[in-house]
C-alpha cells in the first residue's frame, strides 16, 4: 500500500492514515498542485483537464488553456481543482464585465467571448447527440455547400445522411435581455439586501445592477428595496423561518413597457401596504400591477399557492412577433423575448407549414408556440397538464382572435390518444418539454400517431439526445438541429430539431 503523502498523520489506532487518492491509486491527491491542459468544458461550464489520464474539473478554466491548479477533492473517476495560474490562455478568454461575476452564480460564461460561447453551445449539443443518442452528426463544409461527418465521430449507425447541427443562433447584443427578475431578499446590519445567490450557496450577494436584466428591472428592484428599508419591512430568514419578504419578482413587457411587481411574502399581512403601493406608484410610473404571493412553506420554491392583486391589473401584455400575450404573476413566459421570436420562427420553419396542416402542440404552456404556429396552420390543438396555463392559453387565443386553436388540460400522453379516437390526425406534432424531456408514453403516442413531421424544442441537450434516439428507433430520422442562445453568458442552450418519418 502507498504511503500517505503527508506521511505523519495517524488515526487513533496508531496506524498510518491513508489518503483516498492512495487507496484508489490515483495520480493526484488533495492539495497537490499540477499543470494540466484544459481539453474541454462540461455542461456546468467547468474546464475539463487531465492529470496522467485522471479527469479534473476546474472552475473558470477554458478549453485550449494550460493551467496550474490545486486539487480540492478526488473521487474514483474524477476530481475538482482550483485554478491558480494560467500558463497559456485561450484566445476566447475575456475580462468579465460584471463586477460581481466571481461571486454571483447567475452567469457562468462571462469570461468567454460571445463567439466562443456560441461555438461551445453547438458542440455541447453535438456531443450529447453522439454520446447519449448514439446518433451520427454531420456539419457543413465551409464554403462548399456540402456536408461531412464530424471528425472522428461516426458512431457507425445506419443514418444515411446523419444530423446536420447548425451554428448556434445568437444575439447581436447579448446583454440586458431578461424580462423577468426574481430577486431573493435577505438582511444585513444596513437593512434589506437583494441580489443573487453566491455560486453554490444560498448566501445572498447584494447588487444594484445585473447586466443580463432589463435596466428597468434593476431600477424597480432597487426602489422596492429602498422603500422596504424605509418602512422597516423584515426579510425572510431561511434558517429560522421568520421575517416577511422572501422575493421581489419584476416582469416587463419589452414591446409594451408595462411592468408588474410581485412581492413574495412569508405571511398574509404586509405592514404599511398602502404606503408601499403609494410609493411604488409615485416613484415607478411604468408599473401597472402590484401583486402579492403568499409562501409560508420552508422551501426553495419561490411561489406559494395564493396570489392576489394589491393594486392595478391582473396582467401585463407583451408581443412575440405579431402575437399578443397576457402575462399574469404566475404565468410562464419566455424570459428572452427577442430570442423567443428566433426560436419560434425556427419552429415554424421546421414545421413546414403551408396553411393546410393540423398541428398538435404538446406541453403548450400558455399557448406561446401554439399561437405562433396558428398564424401558418389550418388547425392547432394544444395540451398542457397545468390548468392555470390552459386558462391563460385560451385567453391569449381570444386576445388574438384565433378561433382555430383549441386547448385541453391533461397529460399529453392521455389527451392525444383520445383526440386520435375522435378522428383528429396531426400532420405535425410539436413538443417543448421541461428539462426532464418527454414522458416515454408521449413518445410512444407520437410513434402511434405517425405524423409526417415532429418538431422538438429542447432546453436540455442530454434529454433531447435520449428522446431523438427513441424516435429514431421508432422510424423517425432527425434531419437537422439548430441551437438557439436564449440565455447568453450562462451554460443553458435551447435547440430545435426536425424529424421526418422514414
Amino acid at each position: 500500500m502507498k504511503k500517505n503523502r503527508k506521511g505523519s498523520d495517524t488515526r487513533r489506532s496508531g496506524k498510518p492514515a491513508v489518503s483516498s487518492a492512495a487507496l484508489l491509486d490515483l495520480p493526484v491527491a488533495k492539495n497537490d498542485e499540477v499543470v494540466i491542459d484544459i481539453i474541454g468544458m462540461n455542461h456546468d461550464g467547468e474546464g475539463v483537464g487531465r492529470a496522467d489520464g485522471y479527469t479534473l474539473f476546474v472552475q473558470g478554466a477554458l478549453p485550449g488553456e494550460k493551467a496550474r491548479v490545486k486539487v480540492l477533492k478526488t473521487k474514483k473517476q474524477y476530481g475538482y481543482a482550483k485554478l491558480l495560474e494560467l500558463v497559456e490562455q485561450s484566445p476566447n478568454r475575456i475580462a468579465a464585465p460584471c463586477p460581481i461575476y466571481d461571486q454571483c452564480g447567475g452567469c457562468q460564461l462571462q469570461h468567454m467571448s460571445y463567439a466562443g460561447q456560441l461555438e461551445w453551445k453547438r458542440q455541447l449539443v453535438v456531443d450529447n447527440l453522439e454520446r447519449i443518442g448514439k446518433l451520427r452528426v454531420v456539419r457543413e463544409a465551409a464554403g462548399a455547400g456540402e456536408t461531412r461527418v464530424e471528425d472522428g465521430q461516426d458512431t457507425g449507425n445506419s443514418d444515411r445522411e446523419g444530423i446536420l447541427v447548425r451554428p448556434t443562433l445568437g444575439m447581436s447584443e447579448p446583454w440586458r435581455y431578461r424580462n423577468k427578475s426574481q430577486v431573493p431578499i435577505g438582511v444585513t446590519e444596513g437593512g434589506l439586501v437583494g441580489g443573487f445567490y453566491a455560486r453554490g450557496s444560498h448566501r445572498i450577494v447584494d447588487m444594484e445592477t445585473c447586466l443580463i436584466q432589463h435596466e428597468q428591472n434593476d431600477e424597480v428592484v432597487s426602489r422596492v428595496k429602498a422603500i422596504g428599508r424605509k418602512l422597516g419591512i423584515t426579510a425572510y430568514n431561511e434558517e429560522t423561518g421568520q421575517g416577511l419578504l422572501r422575493h421581489v419578482v419584476v416582469k416587463i413587457g419589452f414591446a409594451t413597457r408595462e411592468m408588474m411587481i410581485v412581492l413574495v411574502t412569508n405571511g398574509e399581512r404586509i405592514p404599511c401596504v398602502n404606503e408601499w403601493i403609494s410609493a411604488i406608484r409615485e416613484e415607478l410610473p411604468a408599473v401597472v400591477s402590484v401583486c402579492q404571493n403568499v409562501n409560508t412553506r420552508k422551501t426553495n420554491v419561490i411561489f406559494g399557492d395564493v396570489t392576489r392583486v394589491l393594486w392595478g391589473r391582473e396582467v401585463i401584455h407583451d408581443y412575440i412577433g405579431d402575437v399578443k400575450f397576457a402575462i399574469s404573476a404566475r404565468s410562464f413566459y419566455q424570459v428572452n423575448p427577442a430570442q423567443t421570436e428566433v426560436l419560434y420562427g425556427k419552429t415554424v420553419e421546421y414545421a413546414g407549414l403551408t396553411g393546410a396542416e393540423t398541428v398538435i402542440d404538446a406541453y403548450c404552456g400558455i399557448g406561446t408556440i401554439s399561437l405562433f404556429l396558428a398564424q401558418h396552420a389550418k388547425k392547432v390543438y394544444g395540451v398542457e397538464i397545468v390548468k392555470e396555463a390552459i386558462e391563460d392559453a385560451r385567453a391569449n387565443a381570444e386576445l388574438n382572435g384565433m378561433k382555430h386553436v383549441e386547448f385541453e388540460v391533461g397529460a399529453s400522453e392521455d389527451v392525444i390518444p383520445r383526440w386520435k379516437e375522435q378522428g383528429i390526425e396531426a400532420d405535425v406534432i410539436v413538443v417543448d418539454p421541461p428539462r426532464k424531456g418527454c414522458d416515454p408514453r408521449l413518445l410512444e403516442t407520437i410513434l402511434e400517431m405517425k405524423p409526417e413531421r415532429v418538431v422538438y424544442v429542447s432546453c436540455n441537450p442530454s434529454t433531447l439526445a435520449r428522446d431523438l434516439r427513441v424516435l429514431k428507433d421508432g422510424g423517425y430520422r432527425t434531419v437537422e438541429v439548430t441551437p438557439v442562445d436564449m440565455f447568453p453568458h450562462t451554460v443553458h442552450v435551447e435547440s430545435v430539431a426536425v424529424l421526418m418519418r422514414d
